[in-house]
């Protein structure tokens, strides 16, 4: 008679988890704070604060460091769809520090401090966090294309708007530049975010440090 073998699952530790949430909520807040300074000066647009890219992006990716920490803390291990939204959303991290910190450094009406948590240190901790803990399967290299829609999407909703009001969110996106460079800046855009993701793709077959297993 033969029995099954166990399989062991990885899960993050219980101070990962714990930083994880703190991460989560410490941006969250930030992005409440900064909302509520644009309140104070009548640009209390909703629509207007989370068409940035950086904005949306670091709830996203917050949500999700708070999801995966409490599954940790918890003692469940992540779903695989998880690990493929958090994918996801380092790629797109990766877009907010690069892009940021080349294309468009020093716009926007935020505090300088508050640019450089959400354009510098969390996307940092974003990646390292993905290289250096464990918790996440090897992804299939044809779940790639999966970082595309959300992206996509959202340029769709921005270049709709800029053509009907003329707001946008970053200069590189104005109607007004002419539709040869509008094109070459989201090609470019979307190249850049393939190439981030397939890095992040590849990260995702290192181990990483210890972490805790849960027997099946």
């Amino acid at each position: 008679m033969t029995s099954t073998p166990k399989t062991t699952t990885a899960r993050a530790p219980a101070p990962v988890a714990a930083l994880r949430i703190a991460v989560g909520l410490v941006i969250i807040g930030l992005l409440g704070f900064t909302y509520a300074g644009r309140i104070e000066v009548g640009d209390d647009n909703p629509f207007d604060f989370f068409g940035y890219f950086t904005n949306q992006t670091s709830l996203f990716t917050s949500l999700l460091l708070i999801v995966a920490g409490a599954l940790s803390v918890r003692g469940r291990t992540a779903p695989p769809w998880l690990a493929v939204l958090r994918a996801i959303a380092t790629s797109c991290m990766i877009i907010v520090g690069v892009i940021y910190n080349t294309l468009v450094p020093g716009t926007g009406s935020a505090p300088p401090w508050v640019s450089a948590i959400l354009h510098v240190v969390f996307p940092a901790y974003v990646v390292l966090d993905w290289l250096i803990v464990g918790d996440r399967r090897p992804l299939p290299w044809r779940e790639l294309w999966l970082v595309l829609p959300y992206p996509l999407l959202w340029m769709l909703v921005v270049l709709l708007r800029g053509a009907a009001d003329g707001w946008v969110p970053y200069g590189f996106l104005l109607p007004e530049r002419g539709i040869a460079l509008l094109a070459l800046h989201v090609v470019g855009l979307l190249v850049a975010l393939v190439a981030a993701a397939s890095l992040v793709w590849w990260a995702s077959r290192f181990r990483g440090l210890p972490r805790a297993t849960v027997q099946h």
